[in-house]
């Protein structure tokens, strides 16, 4: 699908997947803003709050009108059915922390792309044979970059994506694509808490700047 594969191209493109969630829409928007004039292009809205699909509804419509290069993803699906929820709320991509068949499925059969999240080489074995190029690695600080060095040799053509005890550190970012990550989705150490405590949003479009940046940068010299 020429689609899915245009967006698996931009994530591996900037290396830096942001995630977070809140129950503010506001505050969700703003960020959104903040991230998209940093130049990122692709965003994974977490499915984690009782405003989740409510928040999601309104990001979608403030892109339309002005995030028009943004591509929404959505985090923490579990299930089946959330798959059609958030694809009818107008999802581009979505996202899992385990690989499920009745994911799968659905993904399948709404044309979605699906980014399924993986720990040992079996479900890292099972996502692959289902048809999946792209893995989320998952958690990231529980594994370790001398895992993913380890396992790549395992599966030639897959690209991963680890998430979990990532930070903006040019140490912490080198260290995970020097052991070959394709991407690196970031939380909480990028979209800090004091961030979304005192509303810094422009602090956080330079840090992001800056992450990006160093990613391009140890990306050079690999």
């Amino acid at each position: 699908m020429e689609r899915n594969e245009l967006l698996i191209a931009e994530i591996k493109r900037v290396g830096i997947l942001p995630l977070y969630y809140h129950d503010d829409m506001v505050v969700c928007v703003n960020i959104a803003k903040a991230l998209y004039k940093a130049g990122i292009r692709s965003i994974e809205f977490t499915n984690r709050g009782k405003q989740a699909l409510k928040n999601f509804e309104f990001l979608v419509a403030e892109r339309n009108s002005n995030m028009p290069e943004l591509k929404l993803g959505v985090g923490t699906i579990k299930s089946g059915a959330e798959v059609n929820i958030f694809t009818n709320a107008g999802a581009d991509f979505l996202v899992s922390p385990f690989f499920d068949v009745d994911i799968s499925d659905a993904a399948y059969l709404n044309k979605m792309l699906w980014i399924p999240g993986c720990m040992t080489p079996k479900e890292i074995h099972t996502a692959h044979q289902a048809g999946y190029e792209l893995i989320k690695l998952f958690p990231g600080d529980v594994l370790g970059a001398d895992y993913v060095k380890a396992i790549l040799p395992l599966f030639p053509g897959l690209s991963f994506m680890v998430t979990g005890g990532v930070d903006a550190t040019e140490k912490n970012l080198k260290t995970w694509f020097n052991a070959g990550v394709a991407a690196v989705g970031m939380g909480s150490k990028l979209i800090t808490a004091d961030i979304v405590k005192y509303k810094n949003f422009t602090t956080l479009e330079i840090n992001v700047k800056e992450a990006m940046r160093l990613v391009q940068e140890i990306r050079a010299v690999k």
